[in-house]
């Protein structure tokens, strides 16, 4: 602004001087002009009377060296002229200023020189007996006069805008400086020009209303990070490039990226072809999705496109961990599938059996063993059937009255209950340990002593023990049996699964005894560990 006002001042001072001069300069010629034409007029009123008085004598006794006197006959003949010989003169009969005289009785012309720097006055005047007395003097043109003038003109205008440069700039500081010192997160505390007040104000109402709307949209993002840094799932906001604008805590743990990958491309953090196609698709078509298993998860992504009226902002892409629900949906299939298979092999016998007695079939003497075949497997079934309602109890997570435990007579109840069953196998069962109470249902800490121990005896070796201590906040069965590979250790809390099939039938077991156990504890909130190798026993730990 400084420079924009020092340059119109000494443009405005340069132009004025510039004009001034020209009139200045216009006016003196004219008036110089004026007073040369009248003078030249009354040296030729002095030259008709001495002419007409007394001829070619006058003429010839004129000494003038400013003026130039010329005599021309009726025919335009010079009769005599002061400066040059008028035997050699031309015809004088096509001037205009003798044609005018001879018309008139008074003529004036003015004839610029060939270069333009002269002019030349004429002035003529008609005598009595008909010729023309002519009288002329030459005179700098105006275009002369200024290049005469050239460097004083010069020299004054140096000055002029020299000085007007210096008041300028002064000036411009003057005005501008109070500008310069305008604090405008603060318009109404300033003191300068009284122009300025509206501007100011409504610079301050301007403010007034960034700053709601600035305080508004933070809450809006401050809302938006909050809500979307607790989400379990992923979210990311890409604009129409497919760069991150925006990613939670959740979906940079899936991706395995950090807050520096905000502003990059999308598929620097995932290189997936499905994820690309899945979002070419959300960008053409509105949505896309896919199915991703990643370090053994699997996600499922959902992606929409961000659209204003017909223009693409962008694209959200949501990422849900959809691997319990397919390990669940899984779990249902395998156990829906292993009910069925465990209720019917137990029916067939029991059926088949009952056939054989029904159409006298049997024996006599064999008809007792077909009977406690029969009762044998509804017993297996019944057992089975209370398993499974136990853990669809446990599924449904159904508040059950809780009481004070005492888990070290616990085990020892369940010592005596499983006591016999040891006895037949040989195997020497010990409860030991301090003891510890605690506060939780004791069906259901029962149902994990005695499958704890039902295991450890059915997979131990003849002449094998079972331990089952119980001490600070821990219960730990250990036996000398079989144990169990490192393939089966993960999947043996499993519905169903059994690592030897063939033991477990011998066994009578139901296969959802361990399954019980990782419920119940789930229940009271312990965790349980799992120690074992082939050959060399298991151990047992839940630790409450």
């Amino acid at each position: 602004m400084t420079s924009k006002i020092f340059r119109s001042t000494v443009l405005v001072a340069a132009v004025v001087l510039l004009c001034s001069l020209s009139v200045v300069v216009g006016i003196l010629y004219s008036h110089f002009t004026g007073v040369q034409v009248k003078q030249l007029k009354d040296e030729l009123s002095l030259a008709v009377t001495g002419t007409e008085q007394y001829g070619n004598a006058f003429l010839e006794n004129v000494e003038a060296d400013r003026f130039r006197v010329t005599w021309i006959d009726t025919d335009g003949t010079v009769l005599f002229d002061t400066q040059v010989d008028q035997t050699v003169m031309e015809n004088h009969a096509d001037r205009e200023e003798f044609r005018e005289a001879l018309e008139i009785g008074v003529g004036s012309a003015v004839r610029n020189s060939s270069t333009l720097t002269e002019q030349t006055y004429y002035e003529a005047q008609r005598l009595k007996d008909g010729t023309i007395l002519r009288i002329s003097t030459n005179q700098a043109s105006a275009w002369a006069l200024m290049i005469d003038l050239l460097w004083p003109i010069a020299f004054i205008a140096t000055l002029a805008i020299g000085l007007s440069a210096l008041l300028a700039r002064r000036m411009a500081t003057k005005i501008v400086k109070p500008l310069n010192r305008l604090n405008l997160e603060q318009p109404l505390s300033n003191d300068t020009y009284a122009e300025l007040s509206p501007l100011l104000r409504r610079i301050n109402q301007q403010h007034l209303q960034i700053e709601a709307q600035m305080h508004k949209l933070q809450h809006k993002a401050d809302e938006f990070i909050q809500i979307t840094s607790h989400m379990q799932e992923g979210l990311v906001v890409l604009d129409k490039e497919t760069h991150i604008r925006s990613i939670n805590t959740a979906a940079m743990r899936i991706f395995r990226a950090g807050e520096a990958c905000v502003g990059s491309s999308f598929f620097q953090i995932s290189r997936s072809s499905l994820l690309r196609q899945a979002l070419n698709d959300a960008l053409d078509r509105g949505h896309g999705s896919a199915v991703l298993e990643q370090e053994g998860r699997t996600y499922r992504f959902d992606m929409s496109s961000i659209r204003s009226g017909n223009d693409l902002l962008g694209a959200v892409v949501l990422v849900v961990d959809v691997t319990e629900a397919r390990n669940a949906e899984q779990m249902r299939r395998e156990f829906s599938a292993n009910v069925s298979h465990e209720l019917k092999t137990p029916l067939q016998g029991i059926i088949g059996s009952a056939e054989l007695l029904e159409n006298g079939m049997v024996k006599a003497e064999d008809t007792r063993r077909f009977v406690g075949y029969i009762r044998k497997e509804a017993s297996r079934l019944v057992n089975l059937i209370e398993d499974i309602i136990r853990l669809s109890q446990l599924d449904e997570g159904v508040e059950l009255p809780s009481e004070q435990v005492d888990m070290l007579q616990l085990c020892r109840d369940v010592e005596e209950t499983l006591a016999l069953g040891a006895a037949e196998k040989n195997i020497r069962l010990e409860v030991c340990g301090n003891g510890f109470t605690i506060q939780g249902v004791r069906r259901m800490l029962q149902e994990i002593v005695y499958n704890l121990c039902d295991n450890a005896i059915k997979y131990n070796v003849p002449g094998g023990s079972v331990e089952i201590r119980a001490e600070n906040n821990r219960l730990t069965v250990r036996d000398t049996g079989i144990g169990i590979s490192a393939e089966h250790r993960e999947r043996i809390f499993e519905r169903f699964y059994r690592v030897d099939k063939s033991h477990s039938k011998a066994s009578g077991g139901t296969g959802l005894g361990l399954s019980i156990v990782k419920h119940a504890a789930a229940y009271h909130k312990a965790e349980i560990h799992l120690e074992s190798a082939p050959g060399k026993g298991t151990t047992v730990t839940v630790q409450f």
